[in-house]
């Protein structure tokens, strides 16, 4: 069957890329040899906050004493949350699945590889193959935990996010490995529910990409929580003979080895690329360090060959795959889009507190040569904080002091990714300081942080 459009994978990338070509007129295929969503829907995003949110729920309770309710002692049923997962990753799947009928996308199930001549070869689960040609062929394979060569993952004893998931018994203890977005959102999830858990970061802070005032607070929170944090540290070895692990580390600022515990280890050191086996050295598909070369289109250097996602350069983000899925379509169908600003791109941590950033932070702002202003909001001093029992936290807001842009939004804090969208569009539009103090925020909302934050850089904060 000839096709003007086929996508060669169906995660928030693919499936987007999909929906928008047929929206635009174009006969369009995807071919997914899971399911429908990818990782996103399936084995991350979706149900990572899916259990998030049982653990949440469960602090929430243990908690009822301070919002004046009497309730007995919860206890955490850990196969009643992993299950609630999965079936809040089931539904998403099947409306992915109603979304393609609704467009009327044919759907190819199996492994796609390019082929030559503009084609795509379909290796279904008995090993049959088919070939679909194409005008176009977006590449969405998305991506998978990176393994690290010596803590090579068994499934058992040294899992990835995707088996943290789906444990069958909730372990005594836990080192997790990594600091980063997953890290920290399986040691909140997993220290919540009573799981003994020691992070070791192989950087000098924790969320080494968010600003260093976000880090330190993050810190101090987890600390009193009860969750041991260890960096500057590289995990040399895991021993996993007998009933445990036993993590052997190196203390990066003395040079000096010690040795962790525990009965699993989480490795979470970042995500790679799905370059191999799809067809790329087939057909001469230029690549930098396994990622795909693509211009500001996600055309690559062969003709019809396009992609996106987490096998291109940049945030390996659902929302930054689905961005550029639908200006890549946009640009094969003709229009003329505007190339996606990479700078102004949210970045969401959902452990609790939440994590919520975009642009520069104060250090890089530094460093690019801009004179600064920096204006900082804490939740201790927020209404609506404090009547939720939320008051962890705060907004932080770096101007560039000559002409009052907004370089960069830094939060933690309760909903605080519900607050970021915000500051993008605020970015977007070129909205500067002053013109932030004077747009009337709501009262009470968490919200009015970002007006007072900027009104703190300005020297005009009024409830601090």
């Amino acid at each position: 069957m000839n096709y003007d459009v086929i996508v060669v994978g169906s995660g928030p990338g693919g499936y987007v890329a999909a929906i928008r070509a047929s929206q635009l007129g174009l006969k369009t295929a995807v071919v997914e040899k899971e399911s429908l969503g990818g990782i996103c829907l399936n084995w991350g995003c979706i149900p990572t906050k899916a259990l998030l949110k049982s653990a949440q729920v469960f602090e929430y309770i243990g908690h009822a004493a301070d919002y004046g309710i009497k309730v007995a002692k919860p206890k955490a049923d850990f196969g009643g949350m992993v299950s609630r997962s999965r079936g809040v990753a089931d539904g998403m799947s099947k409306g992915v699945t109603f979304l393609m009928k609704k467009n009327k996308i044919d759907v190819l199930k199996g492994h796609g590889r390019l082929a030559t001549g503009k084609q795509v070869e379909v290796t279904d689960e008995k090993g049959a193959k088919k070939l679909y040609a194409a005008k176009h062929i977006i590449l969405a394979t998305g991506g998978r935990a990176r393994a690290l060569p010596n803590l090579p993952i068994d499934g058992k004893k040294i899992i990835e996010y995707r088996k943290a998931m789906s444990m069958e018994k909730q372990p005594k203890s836990m080192v997790v490995v990594g600091a980063g977005a997953i890290g920290v959102e399986f040691a909140y999830f997993y220290n919540a529910i009573g799981t003994k858990v020691t992070i070791v970061e192989y950087m000098d802070r924790i969320v080494p990409n968010e600003d260093s005032d976000v880090s330190r607070e993050l810190t101090k929170i987890f600390k009193k929580s009860g969750i041991d944090i260890i960096t500057k540290a590289s995990v040399e070895k895991v021993n996993t003979k007998g009933s445990g692990c036993k993590v052997e580390y190196k203390n990066l600022k003395d040079n000096k080895m010690a040795t962790l515990s525990c009965d699993v280890v989480l490795s979470a050191v970042g995500v790679a690329p799905n370059t191999e086996d799809v067809g790329l050295e087939k057909l001469g598909v230029k690549t930098e360090r396994g990622q795909v070369v693509v211009d500001e289109f996600y055309r690559t250097n062969v003709a019809g060959v396009y992609a996106i996602g987490d096998i291109v350069k940049g945030p390996a983000l659902a929302h930054v795959a689905s961005a550029e899925a639908i200006t890549c379509v946009e640009a094969i169908a003709g229009h003329h889009p505007e190339p996606i600003d990479y700078n102004n791109i949210p970045g969401c941590t959902y452990c609790s507190p939440e994590i919520a950033s975009v642009g520069y932070t104060e250090a890089k702002a530094k460093e690019a040569g801009y004179e600064v202003k920096v204006g900082k909001f804490p939740f201790s001093a927020s209404g609506k904080a404090s009547a939720a029992g939320a008051k962890e936290g705060f907004v932080k807001l770096i101007f560039d002091a000559k002409y009052g842009e907004l370089l960069g939004a830094h939060m933690i804090g309760a909903n605080v990714t519900e607050m970021i969208a915000e500051i993008v569009a605020i970015r977007k539009l070129e909205t500067t300081g002053h013109e932030i103090i004077k747009t009337v925020h709501p009262h009470p909302t968490m919200s009015e942080a970002v007006m007072e934050a900027a009104a703190a850089a300005y020297g005009e904060v009024i409830h601090l």
